[in-house]
């Protein structure tokens, strides 16, 4: 395991692919590499999020092309939605990356989200950490796409990015209160298509309203199939880098819950499920069954 480590943190990539899959199997041994990972703080971590259809995947396609015209080493953790049979991930958006697969500064993987809540997936932290010790400039983190649940990502990202196009202007108000709160940035992408300046110069006046002391979240117009207001958002993410301590009495918050799934989860595989399922099977018939007794002796 020592060697492997060495050898992620020299950025080879098939020692980083190969930690990511001993994390996702939880193979033996897993957790002594997670905390073996050195602090790594210069890895830029973006989330991007935003509603099914605004075009996260093209826009991250054209964040990476403008990355690799800086020299800088770009990392995508693509989370899909679960296969419903074998709970893979369904990797139809990633053929919009298809073109940076090959690129020696590129590194794309593709995360099921296996049923979990919040547009990610249940290791995504673990990963986030693994690809920072690799030693990356931009690791991107696209959630699925499932609407204002995705909050969860303010806990992983230094920068989150909200992704939505010119017809979510009337849905704007209805939106506040889930997606619009984590926003670093946003990003009105599609912006030409009809009312695109008028619904930029509206989440403007939003993003005013609940502006900070010192910061107060850009709306950045992109056409991401054409590369259009790409380097405007690049400028815009690079910007935050100085105020991400504002968000981190939030950020504790989210990394303390997930904190909390993690012992929970740690703790229950001590638990034998068969077992449980047998006993409650054998005595849930029987006079004076309590439930509450058997949760005690296995607690």
């Amino acid at each position: 395991m020592s060697a492997l480590l060495e050898r992620l943190l020299v950025g080879d990539v098939r020692a980083l692919a190969r930690c990511i899959s001993l994390v996702e199997n939880e193979t033996p041994g897993y957790e002594l590499l997670l905390e073996s990972l050195p602090p790594r703080a210069d890895t830029r971590v973006v989330g991007i999020t935003g509603p099914p259809g605004a075009g996260k995947s093209t826009l991250v396609n054209a964040l990476i092309s403008s990355l690799l015209e800086r020299k800088q080493r770009v990392a995508v953790i693509a989370v899909d939605p679960s296969s419903p049979f074998n709970f893979g991930a369904l990797l139809g958006d990633r053929i919009r990356m298809s073109g940076h697969f090959s690129d020696p500064d590129v590194f794309i993987r593709s995360m099921a989200s296996r049923g979990a809540l919040g547009g990610l997936s249940p290791k995504i932290l673990e990963v986030a950490d693994i690809i920072k010790a690799a030693g990356y400039d931009y690791l991107f983190i696209e959630t699925v796409g499932v609407g204002q649940s995705e909050v969860e990502i303010a806990g992983v990202a230094d920068t989150t990015v909200v992704v939505v196009v010119p017809e979510a202007g009337d849905e704007i108000q209805t939106m506040k209160a889930g997606l619009m709160e984590i926003a670093s940035v946003f990003a009105v992408n599609k912006a030409d298509r009809p009312k695109a300046d008028e619904f930029a110069r509206n989440l403007r006046l939003l993003a005013h309203s609940r502006a900070s002391a010192t910061w107060e979240t850009p709306v950045v117009k992109t056409v991401a199939f054409r590369g259009e207001g790409i380097d405007e958002l690049v400028a815009a993410i690079d910007g935050h880098r100085d105020h991400i301590h504002e968000n981190n009495d939030r950020k504790a918050l989210l990394l303390a819950e997930k904190a909390w799934q993690l012992i929970q989860y740690r703790r229950m595989q001590q638990i034998d499920r068969a077992g449980l399922i047998s006993e409650i099977r054998t005595h849930m018939d029987a006079p004076g069954f309590n439930l509450y007794r058997i949760i005690h002796r296995y607690s």
